[in-house]
């Protein structure tokens, strides 16, 4: 997230829906599949995502999109290990930050 979404602190479904490139379609049946997610609602039902809302989001994106995991084996797996699940996750996308700074490294002495 960019430091102008790090102050804020609700995001719209649509906003969230873009975080992830899904519709927010998906988003609302994940809602009901994984009892993790719960946005708070507005007037007309209109969703209010916090960012533990959307780091719940963030690690079933990377269980079902990502390892390909079917939405029961995902459900279970944050069930019974939702610690350890979260930390690998953020061990993932730190190793992607790091990958990507050697790269950048990796292309400038290129240059040289």
């Amino acid at each position: 997230m960019s430091s102008e979404k790090d102050s804020k602190m609700f995001f719209s479904i649509k906003e969230v829906a873009d975080m992830f490139n899904v519709n927010e379609t998906l988003l609302r049946y994940w809602e009901r599949e994984f009892p993790q997610i719960s946005p708070k609602k507005g007037g007309r039902g209109v969703r209010f995502y916090s960012k533990d809302d959307i780091e719940q989001i963030r690690t079933i994106y990377d269980l079902v999109k990502g390892r390909g995991l079917k939405l029961a084996a995902a459900r279970e797996l944050l069930k019974k290990n939702k610690e350890g699940t979260q930390q690998t996750l953020e061990v993932v996308k730190r190793l992607k930050e790091i990958r990507e700074e050697l790269v950048t490294m990796k292309k400038a002495v290129e240059g040289m």
